[in-house]
């Protein structure tokens, strides 16, 4: 039975492996090059002391790469679903080719254990394979970018990318064995897992554990001022504030009691945001706009919140755990729909 199927499944693995060997072998030669630069520039600016201003030059490197790399990351899970897992059973199903197998001495919890573990753990090791090399070739841009707590870039770091490929293969397989039809197991994976994707980036994953709540000083969050003017109304645009390796939810200016300032305050106290409004900033001088900030300061400060640098590997064991748990339900939801109808 193992043999049948890696004969079975020999294109698809010869075609896996090559495309692994050639990927690691660009990654390994640009990753080394990335990790060089990269030194040498921590090395200088710590000499000099301008790590917080200069440009790191690993950014400017491998331009192509650096856009490919996140894209491979977060579509590799979903390949595996729509092009390995949905037809592995849904094929032999569509076609009857499993009534030979089951004519040869071979049960049918034999044939499901060889296709899930042989296929499914192979495909889970590559996906592990693959994240380990892009991790490592992400490294230094990580250095110099700062924000792998990042909603998008998140999703291609850690251990994460190993639950997406397990929850993928296990939801193409269940598509498989319910509609016993490849295309269409392929159109339902592909549905499956967008919708879990985002269902749990945009709504579970922000909810995994409350976020602190940080203050700033309004001279420090305000270098100048910035207005918005939604509507009729206008108001202070909320500052971009930097917190390495964070998950900023938001950022406000609010009073100590929590309230944000109304536009009627915001002219009494600063007329020149007015001007700002109508001319732009450049209409005003900078005494004016010093004093102004200067003035708004001595009530408001910047809140923020966001989830701190520490809880990046929680998030990702966490995540990690809820889309194996979904994948392991979802096997087993196949084995038990397979048996009932075809038992």
């Amino acid at each position: 039975m193992i043999r049948l199927t890696l004969r079975q499944l020999r294109t698809e693995a010869a075609l896996v492996c090559a495309l692994l060997a050639l990927l690691a072998i660009v990654l390994v030669i640009t990753g080394i090059h990335l990790e060089q630069v990269g030194h040498a520039f921590e090395t200088t600016c710590h000499a000099t002391a301008t790590c917080g201003t200069a440009a790191d030059p690993v950014l400017a490197l491998d331009q192509g790469l650096q856009t490919m790399v996140p894209g491979l990351a977060l579509v590799a899970p979903l390949l595996l679903g729509l092009f390995v897992a949905a037809p592995l059973i849904g094929r032999e199903l569509e076609t009857g080719t499993f009534r030979l197998a089951w004519t040869q001495s071979v049960t049918r919890g034999r044939w499901l254990a060889v296709k899930l573990g042989l296929v499914g753990l192979g495909s889970v090791a590559a996906s592990a394979l693959l994240t380990w090399l892009l991790d490592w070739w992400q490294g230094p841009l990580d250095t110099a970018n700062r924000n792998r707590f990042d909603p998008l870039v998140f999703s291609f770091h850690g251990v994460v990318p190993v639950g997406y490929a397990a929850f993928a293969f296990a939801l193409g397989l269940a598509a498989g064995v319910l509609l016993r039809r490849t295309v269409a197991a392929i159109a339902l994976t592909l549905l499956g897992f967008v919708v879990a994707r985002i269902a749990v980036t945009s709504w579970l994953r922000p909810r995994l554990a409350a976020p602190l709540h940080g203050s700033l000083s309004f001279l420090a969050a305000h270098p100048t001022l910035e207005v918005q003017a939604p509507g009729n109304a206008f108001g202070l645009a909320p500052p971009a504030v930097n917190i390495p390796d964070a998950w900023i939810y938001s950022t406000a200016v609010v009073d100590r009691a929590g309230y944000t300032p109304t536009p009627a305050y915001l002219l009494h106290a600063c007329p020149a945001l007015r001007t700002i409004l109508d001319q732009g900033p450049a209409s005003v001088p900078p005494t004016a706009v010093h004093a102004c900030i200067q003035r708004l300061s001595t009530t408001f400060h910047t809140l923020v919140t966001y989830q701190p640098a520490a809880r990046f590997w929680p998030f990702q064991w966490a995540e990690t755990g809820i889309f194996v748990a979904a994948a392991l339900v979802l096997c087993a939801a196949a084995c038990w729909w397979l048996r009932r109808r075809y038992g």
